[in-house]
């Protein structure tokens, strides 16, 4: 016999089999769920029970898909009638498996999120899926524990967002990596911590890592911080400056613009940049600057490209792609790419 708390539990837990065991993929009849509900429960169910509270999570709105077969039977007193017998019951997922990998995959590769929060975060993942999904994925394995982490990360995205949403000034310590593989923060000119105060406008992911796009305070230009850096934050009480003081933002921030221009989220001046490439790279320009590259000057193998990017950026940039293209424009970029080749040349001379 089923004592009453039991009875009150078994809608809840016909709700758990359907999400542990059933996808699009794998549907269930009653009798599976009965004996996963004596297996996994130890809990006894009839038919009727069962499909009692299924009916009854598919009125509350639960998204429980099920087919409905014709079946014809007699009565009792001999009449044939027919009834739908609803059968392959299965919860309806709101994302679909590969959503779910291509969001696994996006942690993996991710370079700011430690491990230990990673691999928790891919559990809950998978657990928005059935098991049949997580057997999938237990071959995924992401880079070994072994790269310096910030443990205040996610504290700071929760400031910053909150910061931002009521528009509020932050203060932070900004720090850098040293030999010893641990943050130390970043000094002034006195030997004393330096406490930044910014005014927050987006968070944005670029090369594996999330940047904040701001304001220092004390200047007038866009700024980028690096959030796996930043540590001992405070939202303040004193107002954001509006976009409309800071050189560059204007007339707001065109956030595909802005990151097309600074690919490596350096802060400086942007401007159009003019080189001769090898026509292979194309694929590799087209990834780095955006659908805005114009192209001319085509021959058999090489292509001139106009771009507008950050002129700190673009000379990095430029170092990188250094024997697949020729800066051509502005003449300073130029000179200053010639030189940082000569200058790396001298390392192997």
């Amino acid at each position: 016999m089923q004592t009453a708390p039991a009875k009150k539990m078994l809608i809840m837990n016909i709700l758990d089999i359907l999400k542990r065991y059933s996808d699009q993929d794998h549907t269930l009849s009653q009798k599976q769920i009965i004996d996963y509900l004596r297996q996994d429960y130890q809990m006894a169910a009839d038919r009727k029970s069962v499909a009692r509270n299924l009916t009854d999570l598919m009125d509350a709105g639960y998204p429980i898909e099920c087919s409905e077969t014709p079946r014809t039977y007699l009565t009792k007193d001999g009449r044939r009638e027919t009834a739908n017998i609803l059968s392959d019951f299965y919860l309806e997922r709101d994302f679909t498996d590969a959503e779910l990998r291509l969001l696994i995959d996006s942690l993996l590769f991710s370079k700011h999120v430690p491990y230990s929060q990673c691999k928790e975060l891919v559990g809950k993942l998978e657990g928005l899926s059935s098991l049949y999904f997580r057997s999938r994925t237990k071959h995924i394995r992401t880079m070994p524990d072994n790269a310096p982490v910030n443990r205040q990360l996610f504290y700071t995205i929760e400031v910053l967002d909150e910061a931002m949403e009521i528009g509020r000034q932050v203060s932070f310590i900004y720090n850098k990596y040293g030999t010893d593989k641990k943050l130390h923060p970043e000094h002034n000119a006195e030997g004393q911590i330096r406490n930044y105060v910014i005014n927050p406008y987006q968070i944005a992911a670029a090369n594996g890592r999330y940047y904040l796009i701001c304001n220092y305070d004390k200047y007038d230009n866009v700024a980028h911080f690096r959030l796996d850096r930043i540590t001992d934050i405070q939202m303040m009480d004193t107002p954001v400056k509006s976009m409309r003081k800071v050189k560059g933002l204007e007339d707001g921030l065109n956030l595909p613009k802005h990151m097309a221009e600074h690919m490596y989220m350096f802060s400086g001046e942007s401007a159009p940049v003019t080189f001769r490439a090898k026509k292979y790279i194309v694929t590799d320009v087209l990834d780095w600057f955006g659908n805005d590259v114009q192209f001319y000057n085509e021959t058999e193998n090489e292509v001139t490209v106009r771009v507008t990017a950050n002129l700190k950026a673009m000379r990095r940039w430029a170092m990188q792609y250094a024997l697949h293209i020729k800066v051509l424009e502005p003449e300073v970029l130029s000179e200053q790419v010639k030189n940082d080749l000569l200058e790396a040349l001298k390392h192997y001379e």
